[in-house]
């Protein structure tokens, strides 16, 4: 295990164990992130059958429908796993798990404006990363607060353990799952700068309100990633990937988790 930090404070460290999340500032340069901003405006004008699927209709009413999420375009672009991978990224999380990391999963959120929130959730859920855990990094596209959907974190979470979701709101909520906070905690907003990144547990509650704002994207770069020592992760987020490109192929894990395996099927994250 790594004892000598690469990108973090000891105290940063520390935040992150205690309270489950951390934002760390200037992992992105701004050519970095217009290369990110081309390369996801050209595939928002366009289908990807099986990744991106928009409904350009006149009569479409639904936002999200026009531009839904994108899950896994590293499977299919080529910035998008180089930003998968990205070595600042990959310093921190090194720095987090005590060991390098995996990367398992990319996911590009266009979230304009009316769009729905995402209710609530734990993503180890869905991975089911064993031993150990995973870590997402969100990255802000967009200035992200809470008019425009930005993330919510409910601190000090991520030693509460996994637990079978309940039904959200589907008129506030675009996912199904819904897990209700401990009554000692409450969700806070994660005020985030463009380029700013949001490091969190996979244990940690966490999830969005709506778009409130009439002219104003809120784009994301989120990535999950299992550590090194990882022997199992859902079957869905295989292959994962070490930091030069090279892929993993962990055994699937097929447990139900907390609400047995006829609680299916998982909305993948």
């Amino acid at each position: 295990m790594n004892t000598t930090l690469r990108s973090l404070t000891p105290e940063q460290k520390r935040h992150f164990d205690t309270e489950g999340y951390l934002i760390v500032k200037g992992l992105f340069r701004d050519e970095e992130l217009r290369e990110i901003d081309r390369t996801f405006e050209h595939i928002g004008s366009r289908t990807v059958p099986g990744y991106f699927e928009p409904d350009m209709s006149p009569e479409n009413t639904d936002p999200l429908k026009r531009f839904p999420r994108i899950v896994h375009p590293h499977r299919f672009d080529e910035t998008a796993k180089k930003y998968m991978l990205h070595r600042p990224v990959l310093d921190v999380l090194a720095d987090l798990y005590g060991e390098e990391a995996l990367a398992a999963q990319s996911m590009f959120y266009y979230k304009p404006p009316g769009s729905r929130g995402q209710a609530l959730h734990q993503d180890n859920f869905y991975l089911k990363v064993e031993p150990g855990n995973c870590i997402a990094a969100w990255t802000a596209i967009d200035a992200a607060d809470e008019e425009n959907g930005g993330l919510l974190v409910v601190p000090k979470t991520n030693d509460y353990e996994i637990v079978c979701p309940e039904l959200a709101d589907a008129k506030e909520s675009f996912t199904s799952h819904y897990v209700k906070p401990p009554k000692e905690e409450k969700a806070i907003p994660a005020i985030m700068d463009r380029g700013d990144v949001l490091f969190f547990n996979g244990n940690l509650i966490h999830g969005s309100y709506r778009n409130k704002s009439k002219d104003r994207f809120r784009r994301a770069f989120i990535c999950h990633y299992a550590n090194e020592s990882a022997t199992a992760i859902s079957g869905y987020y295989r292959p994962l990937f070490r930091a030069d490109g090279s892929a993993v192929d962990l055994e699937a894990n097929s447990d139900g988790g907390p609400c047995g395996s006829e609680f299916a099927p998982l909305y993948p994250h």
